[in-house]
């Protein structure tokens, strides 16, 4: 069974802080992120196979949020684009301040549970699916 969820951040929030907040606030131990639509005025992004975040300050679309959601750990990418339209892309990281609003819809099945673990297949703890 899965459950639906709408939530809307506002100016000044950051958005992953706000979105691991709802999770933990509504227990979600295996969620996903179906759509999200906004824009940012601070992006903190950590580029592909880079072991730092970027920073930087604008305005910026939201074109597009994913990831797996847990109480026991989230795995969240971003999408954003400029004002010339150049869009960048990553791991979402604590420091990305929303700028108008930020509308989010996810959901949650109750029928699984998300962890993270080392496993063995990487070097870092990855997304492990187990039946409730």
């Amino acid at each position: 069974m899965t459950k639906t969820y709408a939530l809307r951040l506002k100016p000044g929030q950051d958005l992953k802080k706000a979105i691991l907040a709802f999770v933990e606030t509504n227990s979600i131990e295996a969620g996903w992120i179906l759509t999200c639509v906004g824009s940012v005025t601070d992006y903190h992004i950590r580029f592909a196979n880079q072991p730092n975040g970027s920073k930087a300050s604008g305005h910026f679309e939201i074109i597009s949020l994913s990831g797996t959601l847990s109480v026991n750990g989230c795995h969240l990418h971003i999408s954003i684009s400029d004002s010339a339209g150049q869009t960048i892309g990553g791991h979402l990281l604590n420091g990305t301040i929303i700028y108008t609003t930020a509308e989010i819809v996810l959901q949650q099945s109750n029928e699984i549970v998300f962890t993270r673990e080392e496993d063995g297949t990487t070097a870092w703890p990855e997304l492990q699916i187990k039946n409730k």
